[in-house]
């Protein structure tokens, strides 16, 4: 098959083989391209939608954008089974072969001593969110007798929050300090948006965790051991993935 080369991400060789039915973006199956002892793991991508105009354009609409990224993560979730993957950014794109050997060759110093940093390790991601009262939402406010009583309502209620919001931040710190302490890295990520990630509740911690995978387990039952320790706070987990977070700029 001809076309551009799409690169999912660098690693080392590696001998168990991806599933045969594994296929990556545009459909083509991911294969592995040796150079000066690095793998990069390609597939064919046609130029019509992966050229530099109309991949910028692509970008764009959301629903390609939701295929292709599933796509892209399908290919690395498989090489986080059986190596320890460097993912390369979305959308990143080659002529050809020759193309993809010369980057690994420009890169090849930066790429070898991530890999020695990540090897045998995986990324858990952890996010704590405070969810409202549900007092306050399940019983109506009692109607104001006059200005003053509204403006006592309206303190109450100012005051309730942020003593909710403090317990919130507080909880979320020390999650944070206990997990830190167990990991071998951490990053802090930007609160996520409720009007993009859809879900309920004020995030309050949204972080990342660098665990040696022989580790997963006893960081699994350490979050466990947390849910319901303080009313009003949910506790997502998720992983293991590929270290995104601790890959520097190669990312």
């Amino acid at each position: 098959m001809t076309g551009l080369r799409y690169v999912y991400a660098v690693c080392r060789p590696f001998g168990t083989p991806l599933q045969a039915e594994l296929t990556g973006v545009a459909g083509d199956p991911p294969r592995a391209l040796t150079h000066h002892g690095l793998v990069a793991v390609v597939s064919h991508v046609p130029e019509r939608d992966f050229a530099e105009e109309p991949l910028r354009r692509h970008l764009e609409d959301l629903d390609w954008l939701t295929e292709t990224a599933r796509a892209h993560q399908g290919v690395i979730d498989a090489l986080t089974s059986v190596t320890t993957p460097l993912p390369l950014r979305l959308g990143t794109v080659f002529r050809d072969d020759s193309g993809v050997r010369t980057m690994i060759e420009a890169r090849e110093e930066d790429f070898l001593r991530t890999l020695d940093r990540l090897e045998g390790r995986v990324e858990w991601g952890v996010k704590v969110y405070a969810e409202s009262e549900p007092q306050e939402s399940a019983q109506p406010a009692q109607k104001p007798a006059s200005g003053r009583d509204y403006l006592r309502q309206r303190r109450t209620q100012t005051r309730s929050h942020e003593e909710m919001w403090q317990k919130a931040e507080a909880f979320s710190t020390r999650l944070h300090e206990k997990l830190s302490a167990f990991a071998e890295d951490s990053r802090m990520h930007p609160p996520q948006n409720p009007a993009l990630s859809k879900v309920t509740g004020r995030n309050v911690l949204n972080a990342a965790y660098l665990v040696p995978r022989a580790h997963s387990e006893e960081f699994v039952e350490l979050v466990d051991r947390t849910k319901g320790e303080v009313p009003g706070m949910r506790i997502e987990l998720t992983g293991p993935w590929a270290a995104y977070s601790f890959a520097g700029e190669t990312t």
